[in-house]
């Protein structure tokens, strides 16, 4: 099944290209949601979900379909995505992925790698070790035995840690050498990809206006979450921006330094989006995005035999 994907940074305009190329070109295409966070429900203020509004002019998939407190990862995800475009093929339109998590976008291509499957007990001790020793210590060991991995992942995500060095615990092989032998195989759906990469002056603009507009109601939201029963450790908080708004529920009293650290945050989220994407092939690379270009080239993939 063909399919189609509009790539690149936070705030760099997926969303609203991709209801440009319905509203204004009359494509059938339908967003199917590329995006850790947008899957869940009930946190909205951090997570840059398309608006009502915007969900009212193309029919949106994949945003609001699990609680916090529920996993998510690439595979879980992925089975999600395969009924989403099925889904959107039988009605006879074209699925059109939208997001920035590339990790997700890639194990939909090519599959997951060959992991075997890790013992509860490694699992568990791990969890309890997170608890007793915290992030960090658990880090520096991942520095140690799989600094490219480490790079990637900061202290602060616990689902990304645990799951590295349980795997490493397990095998003895790295996290990212599974990775590394998956990434040669070839994709599993025809996919034409578009990157979005605005100048770096105008996205960081946008980012930065975006984070602080964000601040005050995040932590409004995680302090409702908190109030309601939602764990600390619920694999919905561990994203970027929640975290720290845990913690600044518990100290109100500078939400301007909050806020800057929202800014940094997503500028650096943004930096690593932009090295994945451009490290990874794409059919169009658009700075200054011409939607008539971009919907002709669509037309062109899907109408192709």
């Amino acid at each position: 099944m063909k399919i189609a994907a509009i790539c690149g940074p936070t705030a760099s305009g997926k969303t609203a290209l991709a209801v440009a190329l319905r509203r204004d070109f009359g494509l059938p295409v339908e967003m199917v949601s590329v995006d850790a966070l947008q899957v869940y429900t009930r946190l909205d203020a951090g997570t840059a979900k398309p608006t009502p509004e915007e969900r009212g002019q193309i029919p949106t998939h994949l945003v609001d379909i699990v609680p916090p407190e529920a996993p998510m990862n690439a595979a879980l995800w992925v089975e999600h995505a395969e009924r989403a475009i099925a889904d959107v093929h039988a009605r006879g339109a074209w699925p059109l992925l939208v997001g920035g998590t590339g990790l997700y976008l890639r194990a939909l291509l090519r599959g997951l790698a060959a992991i075997p499957e890790v013992p509860a007990a490694v699992r568990e001790a791990l969890a309890f070790e997170h608890a007793e020793r915290g992030a960090d210590a658990l880090w520096a060991e991942l520095q140690r035995v799989d600094p490219a991995y480490a790079a990637l992942t900061p202290p602060q995500n616990r689902q990304r840690l645990l799951r590295a060095l349980e795997v490493y615990r397990h095998t003895g092989q790295p996290f990212s050498a599974f990775h590394a032998e998956h990434r040669a195989q070839a994709d599993r759906h025809a996919c034409f990809r578009i990157s979005l990469e605005p100048p770096r002056d105008v996205l960081h603009a946008r980012i930065r206006a975006r984070a602080l507009a964000m601040a005050e109601p995040l932590l409004q939201e995680v302090a409702a979450l908190r109030a309601s029963g939602v764990a600390e450790t619920a694999p919905g908080l561990q994203a970027i921006g929640y975290r720290d708004a845990w913690l600044a529920t518990e100290d109100l009293g500078n939400p301007g330094f909050f806020a800057e650290r929202l800014v940094a945050a997503h500028l650096a989220y943004a930096k690593k989006q932009a090295t994945w994407f451009r490290n990874n092939p794409m059919e169009l690379r658009a700075v200054d995005v011409d939607v008539a270009d971009v919907a002709n080239a669509l037309r062109r993939w899907f109408d192709a035999a």
